[in-house]
């Protein structure tokens, strides 16, 4: 059966619709029609055919398109479906029982880490991670592994001042730059560690999961005993084969998802 003629139009479409959530601000239909390589006039045609579907909104004034409220509807209904705890449960499991550690997926809301998902070993651990709980993200794994890959400005709006640095225990990040210079190191290494961070006596390794246009979305860690020698200063250790690990795991929820690493 042939392909209807209707599809390449289609696909052209879909693919404005990327364009544009791919783009922090709405953009000009000649930004559209470069990245698309796309004949003006066919863009055009193609952003009034989705405007009047509701999925494109045009801005007169600023001359620029941006998403409009069926685009919206539609990442809500997507949203509402648990697709990325679906996906990632099996991947967790499958992790938490080839390292023998507990597995968790968070994801940040505003400077705070909340762990939607959590698959324990054969032999569990106790943690204060349970699903729902929300803990400072500058102290996780999990929050400085997508901290790391924010823009500074974006750090600095999560933590505007001291008071946004709290401490469960005697360790971790206690100013915007000592949590600029963890970030620094993270990013280069590729993966977060926090040692004592969170709770005396455990330690977690963590890897960001990214969306489409390669922001970080999520993360996916692994916590484990821990205990270090000094009671005040962790001892270094970054457990980069275990790390390596829990990066198969988040790679392929970030290919899952349709995500890109950035």
């Amino acid at each position: 059966m042939g392909e209807s003629s209707d599809v390449p139009a289609l696909r052209r479409g879909l693919a404005v619709l990327h364009v544009l959530a791919t783009h922090a601000a709405p953009v000009s239909a000649a930004t559209i029609a470069r990245e698309l390589e796309l004949p003006r006039s066919t863009t055009y045609h193609l952003l009034a055919e989705l405007e009047a579907a509701g999925f494109v909104a045009h801005l007169p004034a600023e001359r620029r398109y941006g998403l409009g409220i069926a685009a919206f509807e539609l990442g809500s209904a997507y949203l509402r479906h648990d697709p990325l705890e679906r996906l990632a449960a099996p991947l967790l499991r499958a992790l938490a029982d080839e390292v023998g550690h507990t597995a968790q997926l968070g994801v940040l809301h505003g400077n705070e880490l909340v762990y939607l998902v959590k698959e324990r070993p054969a032999r569990p651990e106790t943690l204060v991670t349970e699903v729902g709980v929300r803990l400072p993200a500058h102290l996780t794994a999990s929050g400085r592994a997508m901290l790391a890959q924010l823009p500074a400005a974006h750090v600095r709006a999560l933590f505007p001042s001291t008071a946004s640095f709290v401490l469960r225990t005697e360790r971790g990040p206690k100013s915007l730059a000592e949590l600029r210079r963890a970030l620094a190191v993270e990013r280069r290494r590729g993966w977060a560690v926090e040692d004592g961070h969170v709770t005396a006596g455990f330690a977690s390794v963590a890897y960001p999961v990214f969306d489409h246009g390669g922001r970080p979305l999520a993360s996916v860690s692994v916590t484990l005993r821990h205990h270090c020698a000094g009671e005040r200063t962790p001892c270094e250790q970054t457990w980069p084969g275990l790390a390596g690990r829990v990066r198969r795991a988040a790679d392929e929820l970030t290919a899952r998802i349709g995500g890109r690493r950035s």
